[in-house]
C-alpha cells in the first residue's frame, strides 16, 4: 500500500484563469481576516459613500443650479465655501489628531486617555466653532466688509452651520481613527446633500424663492440633521466598544500634535477653496457659478484619494507603533497603487462625459469644460504619489507635512491673485493645479528622505 508521500497529485497543465484569480482577491477582500484585506474593505467602503456622495452632491447642485439661475447659485456657491474654510479650522486640527491618536492609545492601552479625548475633543470643536461664528457674524454686521453686497444675507444666515460643521468634521476623524467607516462617513457625505435636496425640494413646491437665502436655510437644515444622526451613531458605537473608566484630559499634548494638523488641514482647505474665494472678489456670480461646477467636478477624481487615505491611516498610525518597517513600505505601496489607478480610470471617464456633464447645471456652464483638462493635471499628480500627507501625518512628520501645505496654500492664493484678474476662471484652474502638484512633489521628497519611502506610482507599479 502506498505512503502518502508516495501519492502524486496529476498534473494537467492548466493555470488558473484571470478570472478564478479576481474572483480570488475579490473574495480575500470581503472575508479576509487580514490587516491588509480590513484596509482594503475601509478603502472599498469609504470609496462607495464618497460614489454615492458624488451622485447626490450632483444631483443637488444640478437643482439647484437649475432652480436658482446662475446668480443666485454663484452666491450660494460663496457662502457654502465659507462654511467649509471656517467650519474646516474651527476643530483646531483634533480630527486629523483622533485619526493618529485613537489608534496609539489602543495599541497600548491608554483607554483614560481614549475616553478623555472622545469627550474632550467633540465639545472643543463646538465652542470654538461658536465662537467664529460669532467672530464672523460681528465683523460682518459691524465694519464696511460686504456692505450692500449680494453675498451678506446670506453669508449671515448660514454662520450658524459653522460649529455643527466643525462637530461633523471632527466625529469623521474620529470613527475614521476607530474604523468606523460607514459612520464616520455617512452622515456629512450622503445624508446631508440628501436632506439639502428635499429641503430645497419642499421649498421649491411651497412656492418659496429660490434664492441664495432659502438655499441658505436648507443647509442649515442639512447640517444638523446630518450632525445629530452623526452624533447619535458615535455614541452607540463609543457605548458599546470602548469599555467604561475614567477619563483623563490632556489638552496640551492633544494640541501639541493637532495644531500642526490644523494648519496642514487649513492648508488642504485653501488648496480646495482659494480659487472660489478669490473668483468671488473679481469675477461675478455667474462665473463663479460656472468655474464651481466644472471645478468640482473634475474633484470628484479626489475621492479616491481620500477613500484610500482613510481606510490607510488607522493602519498607519498602528504599524508605525509598532515598528514595523517592513510591512509599512509594503503597505505604502499598496495605498499608492489603489490610489492612482482608479484615479486614472475615474478622471478619463469624467473628461470623456464632461460636457453633458456640465450642461445639465446650465448651458452656459459647458463654456467651462477646457478647465478641467487642467484641473486633471494636478489632480492626477497627486494621485500618483498616494495618499502622502496621510502617511506623514501618522508617523510623526505632521510639521513637514503642514509646513509643505502651507506653503503650496501661499502659492496657490499668490497664484490666484496673480492671473484672476488677467485670465479669469482660466487663472484660477492654472493656480490649482500647480499648487496641487506643488504639494504633492514636496511631500513625496519628504517621505523618501525622511522615511526611505517611495511613493510614487512608478517606484510602486509591482505588487
Amino acid at each position: 500500500m502506498p505512503s502518502s508521500a508516495d501519492i502524486v497529485e496529476p498534473v494537467t497543465g492548466d493555470k488558473p484563469s484571470p478570472v478564478h484569480g479576481v474572483v480570488a482577491r475579490v473574495r480575500d477582500i470581503l472575508t479576509g481576516t487580514s490587516d491588509r484585506s480590513q484596509a482594503q474593505r475601509d478603502a472599498l467602503l469609504a470609496f462607495s459613500v464618497r460614489v454615492v456622495s458624488a451622485g447626490l452632491l450632483y444631483v443637488s447642485q444640478i437643482v439647484l443650479a437649475r432652480w436658482m439661475g446662475a446668480f443666485e447659485y454663484g452666491i450660494y456657491v460663496f457662502i457654502w465655501t465659507m462654511v467649509l474654510v471656517l467650519g474646516g479650522i474651527s476643530h483646531l486640527g483634533l480630527n486629523m489628531a483622533m485619526m493618529r491618536l485613537l489608534p496609539a492609545y489602543q495599541e497600548t492601552g491608554r483607554f483614560d486617555l481614549m475616553r478623555g479625548l472622545l469627550n474632550g475633543g467633540r465639545w472643543l470643536s463646538m465652542y470654538v466653532g461658536f465662537f467664529v461664528a460669532l467672530v464672523g457674524y460681528g465683523i460682518l454686521r459691524s465694519t464696511s466688509i460686504g456692505a450692500g453686497s449680494p453675498y451678506l444675507e446670506p453669508a449671515l444666515a448660514i454662520l450658524i452651520c459653522v460649529p455643527i460643521f466643525a462637530l461633523t468634521d471632527l466625529q469623521d476623524g474620529l470613527g475614521r481613527g476607530r474604523g468606523w467607516m460607514a459612520v464616520a462617513l455617512f452622515p456629512p457625505y450622503v445624508l446631508r446633500p440628501l436632506v439639502l435636496l428635499v429641503t430645497m425640494g419642499f421649498a421649491h413646491l411651497a412656492g418659496l424663492p429660490m434664492d441664495a437665502i432659502t438655499a441658505a436655510l436648507a443647509a442649515i437644515v442639512a447640517c444638523w440633521a446630518a450632525a445629530i444622526v452623526q452624533t447619535l451613531l458615535v455614541q452607540v458605537r463609543l457605548d458599546r466598544e470602548v469599555p467604561a473608566g475614567p477619563r483623563e484630559y490632556d489638552f496640551g499634548a492633544w494640541l501639541k500634535v493637532s495644531l500642526p494638523l490644523l494648519a496642514m488641514y487649513a492648508s488642504e482647505i485653501v488648496l480646495q477653496n482659494a480659487d472660489v474665494l478669490v473668483l468671488s472678489a473679481y469675477l461675478s456670480p455667474a462665473e463663479v457659478g460656472m468655474y464651481f461646477a466644472a471645478a468640482k467636478t473634475m474633484a470628484l477624481v479626489m475621492f479616491i484619494h481620500y477613500a484610500v487615505g482613510s481606510a490607510a491611516a488607522k493602519r498607519y498610525s498602528a504599524l508605525s507603533a509598532r515598528g514595523a518597517t517592513d510591512e509599512l513600505k509594503t503597505f505604502v505601496g499598496d495605498a499608492v497603487r489603489w490610489t492612482f489607478w482608479p484615479s486614472l480610470l475615474v478622471a478619463l471617464l469624467i473628461l470623456a462625459l464632461g460636457k453633458p456633464l456640465l450642461w445639465l447645471f446650465s448651458p452656459t456652464f459647458v463654456d467651462a469644460y477646457p478647465l478641467m483638462f487642467v484641473l486633471a493635471i494636478g489632480y492626477l499628480f497627486r494621485a500618483a504619489m498616494g495618499p502622502a500627507e496621510f502617511l506623514l501625518n501618522m508617523v510623526g512628520e505632521q510639521r513637514l507635512c503642514a509646513m509643505v501645505l502651507a506653503c503650496s496654500a501661499v502659492l496657490n492664493i499668490g497664484l490666484n491673485l496673480l492671473l484672476v484678474p488677467r485670465i479669469g476662471i482660466w487663472g484660477a484652474a492654472i493656480a490649482t493645479s500647480v499648487s496641487v502638484a506643488t504639494a504633492a512633489t514636496l511631500n513625496g521628497v519628504i517621505a523618501r528622505r525622511r522615511l526611505g519611502l517611495e511613493l510614487s506610482i512608478f517606484a510602486n507599479l509591482r505588487g
